[in-house]
C-alpha cells in the first residue's frame, strides 16, 4: 500500500466516539424495547463491533455509498442514518425509511449513500462493483463500500467481486468485519489460510489486517484505502479484527463462545476503552462526553416515540413500489 501514513487527530478521534456512542446507546435501546414488547422484529445486535465503521465513516463523504448487510444497523448508523426513518421502519410504520416494507434487514437511505442493506450472504460485494464502476462511468471520484463478515468471505460471489474490481480497478473497498463467528461456528472451524486480508495478494490488490477496536489504527485503514480508491488506484480488501459481544441473533445465549473468550472480549469493550483514552489524552472532559451521551440519549427518545405513534400502513399499500405503473384490469 502507499508509504502516506494517516493519523487519527483528536478532532477526529473525538469525531469517531461520537459515532461509537451512538452506535452503543442505540443496539441497548433495541434491546431494550424489544424486551418491553413495544416492537416486535428480528435483530442481530453488533455490540462490541462499533469501532469498525465509526472509523471507516470518519473517512467518507456522503455520497460514498455503502452496501452493507442485514447485520449492518451499526454501518448504517455510522455512516449518518437519521434515527426517526431508522425505527419506523424497525416498527413497520408508514414513516420508515422504506414505508415499513423492509424492516431492520432491509433498510437504505440514499441521500446519506446508504445504497442497500441485503440479507443474502455475500451479496454486498457484487452490488458495491455497480456501485464503483457507476463512480468510475460518471468519472466520479465517490467510492463504493462493501462490509461483510467472516462467513461472507468464503462465499463465491465474494471472491468473484474482488477479482473483478481488481481487473477494472475499481474504487471499491472490501471491509471484512472478522468477529471471529459466523453464526454460530468459530472462524478456525471453516476457513482456510490464517487471514481473510492474505487472499488480497492473490488478486493484485492491497490487502491489510487491523485491530478493528482501535480507532487510530482502523481510522488508517480506512482512510488509505478510500484516498486510494478516489486516486484511481483501485481496490482495498481491509480485514477488521473485532468480537460481538451476543449470539447470532437476539435471543441466541451464544453458548457456543468459550466464556473465557466473551469475558476478555467484554473486559476490552472498545466504546468505554476509547472514552477513556479521549479523557486521559486531554481530548474531552468527563462532562464533556457526559453531555454527548446525554444529547444520544434523548435523540433516541425522540426516535423511538416518533415510531411508536406513526401510522401503520394500510392494506393498500401492498399494492404501492410494486410496478412502474400499475396495470388496470
Amino acid at each position: 500500500m502507499a508509504t502516506k501514513s494517516y493519523v487519527a487527530s483528536p478532532a477526529i478521534l473525538l469525531d469517531i466516539y461520537r459515532r461509537t456512542a451512538l452506535l452503543k446507546a442505540n443496539d441497548e435501546r433495541v434491546r431494550k424495547v424489544i424486551t418491553s414488547g413495544k416492537i416486535a422484529m428480528v435483530y442481530y445486535s453488533y455490540r462490541g463491533q462499533e469501532v469498525v465503521p465509526a472509523a471507516l465513516s470518519a473517512c467518507l463523504r456522503d455520497d460514498d455509498q455503502l452496501c452493507t448487510i442485514y447485520r449492518g444497523i451499526h454501518d448504517m448508523l455510522a455512516k449518518g442514518f437519521p434515527l426517526k426513518e431508522m425505527w419506523a421502519e424497525f416498527a413497520g410504520r408508514t414513516t420508515g425509511s422504506c414505508k415499513g416494507k423492509g424492516g431492520p434487514m432491509h433498510l437504505t437511505f440514499p441521500a446519506k449513500g446508504i445504497m442497500v442493506t441485503t440479507g443474502i450472504v455475500g451479496s454486498s460485494a457484487p452490488i458495491a462493483n455497480g456501485l464503483g464502476w457507476a463512480a468510475q462511468l460518471d468519472k466520479s471520484d465517490r467510492v463504493a463500500v462493501a462490509t461483510f463478515g467472516d462467513g461472507a468471505s468464503n462465499i463465491g460471489a465474494v471472491h468473484e467481486s474482488i477479482n473483478l474490481a481488481a481487473v477494472w480497478n475499481l474504487p471499491v473497498i472490501f471491509l471484512c468485519q472478522n468477529n471471529l463467528y459466523s453464526e454460530h461456528t468459530a472462524y478456525k472451524k471453516m476457513t482456510g489460510g490464517e487471514t481473510i486480508a492474505g487472499r488480497a495478494a492473490g488478486y493484485g490488490i492491497p490487502g491489510v489486517r487491523v485491530n478493528g477496536n482501535d480507532p487510530a489504527a482502523m481510522y488508517a485503514a480506512a482512510a488509505e484505502a478510500v484516498a486510494r480508491a478516489r486516486a484511481g488506484e483501485g481496490p482495498t480488501l481491509i480485514e477488521a479484527m473485532t468480537f460481538r459481544f451476543h449470539g447470532h441473533n437476539f435471543g441466541d445465549p451464544g453458548e457456543y463462545i468459550p466464556k473465557e473468550e466473551m469475558a476478555a472480549a467484554l473486559a476490552a469493550d472498545p466504546v468505554p476503552a476509547l472514552r477513556a483514552r479521549l479523557i486521559a489524552d486531554g481530548i474531552a472532559t468527563e462532562d464533556e462526553l457526559s453531555a454527548i451521551e446525554a444529547e444520544i440519549e434523548a435523540e433516541i427518545d425522540a426516535a423511538v416515540e416518533f415510531a411508536i405513534s406513526s401510522p401503520w400502513p394500510v392494506a393498500d399499500d401492498l399494492r404501492h413500489d410494486v410496478f412502474a405503473q400499475e396495470i388496470a384490469r
